[in-house]
């Protein structure tokens, strides 16, 4: 399949604050916060969500088509994403911004604190697909991921006119758009992603209620942290995957671009919504134990063997074909 990923692509600043943020915060002092956290460790490393989708499924074999801008800062990031098999020509590069940039800190109980200064993703409302397709020779699947929200409509709406199946990840842009623009994202789409805090979120801000989404949604995938991941179709019992078990936490920071990664990637080979899930969540667990999005490394016969080991070896025998070596 020839699956391009439009989104976010940007710089992480990931800190370390050795405590809890609700220590510190004072419930009659909500409206008024006024914060600082000392941090231990800072980490800067490469990021942004559709790029850390891309980097995953470049080291399960794919190429995916990486959509979205980026500054004149991009050399170096460029090559590396072309080294892990990620296809960058599609990528707009901005004349007069910076590439984007995340900042997180994350204390001792794995909440997370951010902000993101879009810089470049503005202009990735310059960005045509059709011309991309013609490139490639067609497009099978388009990822919309968090980005210019002006981008993501824009993309959304090619994707319907041409015919081009298409999977929505609103993700953090739910809080900032309205109603009207996440129906717009959502309808028609193939897949639908969300956490189970932002599916209640589309819900609200559509008006829809999860019988309805699911109207609209050919499937819909709500990752429940520690307790797996829900696939839902319409007519069709709901399939709950369990997570796979961590063997340390350290950074949460990218877990779900991990996730799509590998679901993204199991569909591609044609294998069933289930074993997508599964190789989901065993990406998940690589980018927990890691500090960084992009920085976990895929040894075949380790995943395997962890696959096998959470989801039975039958399962993992479907895999092995698929996987470079």
């Amino acid at each position: 399949m020839r699956i391009a990923v439009t989104g976010s692509i940007a710089t992480d600043h990931l800190m370390s604050f050795p405590g809890k943020f609700a220590d510190q915060l004072i419930p009659e002092q909500l409206h008024s916060v006024s914060l600082s956290f000392l941090v231990d460790e800072l980490e800067i490393r490469r990021g942004g969500i559709a790029a850390n989708i891309c980097f995953g499924m470049g080291c399960l074999g794919q190429r995916p088509i990486l959509v979205g801008a980026v500054g004149n800062d991009f050399a170096d990031y460029r090559a590396w994403l072309e080294r892990h098999g990620v296809d960058t020509s599609s990528v707009h590069v901005s004349e007069l911004k910076h590439t984007a940039r995340f900042l997180c800190t994350t204390d001792e109980e794995q909440n997370q604190i951010a902000s993101f200064y879009a810089g470049a993703m503005s202009e990735a409302r310059e960005i045509e697909l059709r011309p991309i397709a013609d490139r490639v020779g067609g497009l099978d699947l388009v990822v919309i991921s968090p980005d210019d929200p002006e981008a993501m409509l824009r993309h959304t709406e090619v994707c319907r006119s041409e015919g081009i199946p298409f999977a929505a990840d609103p993700s953090q842009q739910l809080a900032r758009m309205d109603g009207e623009d996440v129906r717009k994202l959502i309808d028609g789409a193939g897949y639908l992603f969300t956490n189970e805090y932002e599916k209640a979120l589309a819900e609200e801000k559509t008006g829809w209620s999860d019988a309805e989404i699911l109207d609209r949604v050919q499937v819909r995938v709500t990752t429940l942290g520690p307790k797996g991941v829900r696939v839902e179709r319409k007519g069709e019992p709901s399939l709950h995957v369990p997570a796979a078990p961590e063997e340390a936490k350290v950074d949460p920071t990218g877990v779900g671009d991990a996730f799509r990664a590998g679901f993204i990637s199991a569909i591609g080979w044609g294998l069933s919504l289930e074993r997508a899930a599964q190789l989901g969540n065993i990406l998940a667990v690589h980018v927990l134990e890691t500090a960084g999005c992009q920085e976990y490394t895929l040894e075949k016969s380790r995943l395997l063997e962890r696959f096998a080991a959470t989801y039975g070896k039958d399962e993992a025998a479907e895999l092995a074909g698929h996987l470079p070596g």
